[in-house]
């Protein structure tokens, strides 16, 4: 089992290779630097809510729970 320490250190710098890859991806399409971080941000924010609102709907959902013995 790893701290917590390591799982926030590993899911921020996962968000950090997010951002880098989108950054990446929108300066292929849109050609400006200034967009593609405006992109990425964006995406890395909103992202960041919708996985918030996803676990929170999953959390009302019972399919697939076990009950304790």
């Amino acid at each position: 089992m790893e701290s917590k320490q390591r799982t926030i250190a590993k899911a921020i710098s996962w968000q950090v290779v997010g951002l880098f890859g989108m950054v990446a991806i929108a300066w292929i399409f849109t050609g400006s630097l200034d967009t593609s971080l405006s992109v990425a941000v964006f995406s890395c924010l909103s992202g960041a809510v919708f996985f918030f609102v996803h676990e929170r709907v999953w959390q009302r959902v019972h399919w697939g729970l076990k009950r304790p013995d």
